[in-house]
């Protein structure tokens, strides 16, 4: 057990490394670059906790950090934020074991809509960014995730589209450094490649994605690379002119959790073309997902720390074998790939992707339309030949797909399964705690 003076050291240990010391990630060309030059590859971790904001709590971000580096990660996903809070010591504590952040632009309260991109929404989102670009362990930000779920769903792209296009131009206003912005899309194969294409194609690389990534449940149990559908999504991204990975993987039937696709993803099969992975989830509870646990469940009514019976708080122990799985795989993956002085002179020759072109009852975007603007909405009588109105508004689709191999389990990126908003009392239950 920690003792509270333990607890002190480790925040005093946090305010001492500051984010703003670590190399920044940019995109260049195809791939992610640290900016001393070497190319940066993704083993993440997907890290929620609470439906509240997780990187706000000093004493478990430093907990979680040094679990993480030992496991071999260099980087976490987090799906929401609070930008009114401080943040300071989490993403420091994160940036002292050398961890980068995914954030998702989606706050608790306005996440991306479907039907339409309105001011209200932007305003949110360049709030975040506004709070998390002073972090130069920020390596990226999503403007929405999973929004596209079925083909005939096509029409939403241009939103996604013009979310980018916008966030980008906000960047550039506020002199910020060029933070990847992009999407992170449901693994359909019918909407694969034509997505990826569309939201990295165009003569205007302002309209255009940093980079694009995909939450991929298809390499479950044994599998191979060609068995798994892996070959695929190489051969699909191969000529795409941004950097794409994989933003959730990691079947969790049948059991156990072996993660022999990052011998692949992080190998020679996928490394050149692959910027890596973020494995979902980093803390165990209903969905059965999680890398560790915080302790065994327990009755919510009589412990103040859990959530539908799982602890919330405190230190991180494995869940095995996938933690030690998971562990030995990437002890063993150091993709090197290319110096940034090496690759600059073919990167700055590379030529956007060919837009795909709308089809009857396929994709029926037409690349050729201008992007909608802020407050447009979906015309429903215009999508059928890919067209966008100006007042109609389309009803959401739902975002939330089942995991391949997993049919019984359904998983939304923009919720944390069995995650409610009860947590309040949770860090002042682990304050009592320690």
């Amino acid at each position: 057990m920690f003792t509270k003076a333990f607890s002190l050291a480790l925040f005093a240990a946090v305010q001492m490394v500051s984010a703003a010391d670590m190399p920044t990630i940019s995109a260049v060309g195809a791939k992610f670059f640290f900016s001393n030059g070497t190319q940066y590859y993704i083993k993440g971790i997907a890290y929620q906790l609470t439906s509240l904001d997780p990187l706000t709590n000093a004493t478990q971000c430093m907990l979680d950090a040094a679990s993480m580096a030992d496991l071999g990660a260099n980087t976490i996903r987090v799906y929401h934020v609070d930008p009114t809070l401080d943040h300071d010591a989490c993403m420091s504590a994160f940036g002292s074991y050398g961890i980068y952040l995914w954030l998702d632009l989606d706050t608790f309260d306005t996440q991306f809509n479907q039907a339409t991109w309105n001011q209200t929404q932007l305003s949110a989102f360049e709030a975040v960014l506004d709070e998390f670009q002073q972090y130069d362990n920020l390596a990226g930000v999503f403007v929405a995730n999973e929004a596209l779920t079925f083909l005939n769903g096509s029409d939403t792209a241009p939103f996604v589209k013009a979310a980018i296009r916008d966030v980008k131009a906000y960047r550039q206003s506020k002199n910020y450094r060029d933070i990847p912005i992009g999407y992170s899309g449901a693994d359909i194969p019918s909407l694969r490649p034509m997505l990826q294409n569309y939201l990295a194609c165009g003569s205007d690389p302002a309209d255009a994605a940093d980079f694009f990534s995909l939450n991929v449940y298809e390499w479950c149990g044994q599998s191979s690379f060609d068995g798994s559908g892996y070959n695929e999504l190489v051969q699909n991204a191969t000529g795409l002119q941004i950097p794409i990975f994989i933003s959730e993987t990691g079947c969790r039937i049948p059991k156990p959790r072996t993660f022999d696709d990052m011998d692949s993803i992080l190998g020679p099969n996928m490394d050149d073309v692959f910027s890596g992975a973020i494995v979902y989830e980093w803390i165990e509870e209903t969905n059965d997902y999680g890398l560790i646990s915080y302790g065994p469940t327990v009755n919510d009514m009589t412990n103040t720390a859990a959530l539908d019976g799982y602890i919330r708080t405190g230190t991180p122990l494995p869940v095995s074998p996938d933690y030690s799985n998971l562990k030995s795989h990437w002890a063993t993956l150091h993709p090197t790939g290319v110096a940034l002085s090496a690759y600059s002179a073919s990167a700055s020759s590379l030529t956007p992707i060919a837009c795909p072109t709308s089809t009857v009852n396929g994709w029926i975007v037409d690349p050729t339309q201008s992007l909608p603007s802020v407050g447009q909405t979906i015309d429903l009588a215009a999508t059928s030949t890919g067209g966008l109105g100006g007042s109609a508004t389309g009803g959401a689709k739902p975002s939330s797909t089942a995991k391949k191999g997993d049919a019984a389990a359904m998983h939304t990126g923009n919720e944390v399964a069995g995650m409610g908003v009860g947590l309040i009392g949770v860090m002042l239950g682990f304050l009592f705690w320690l």
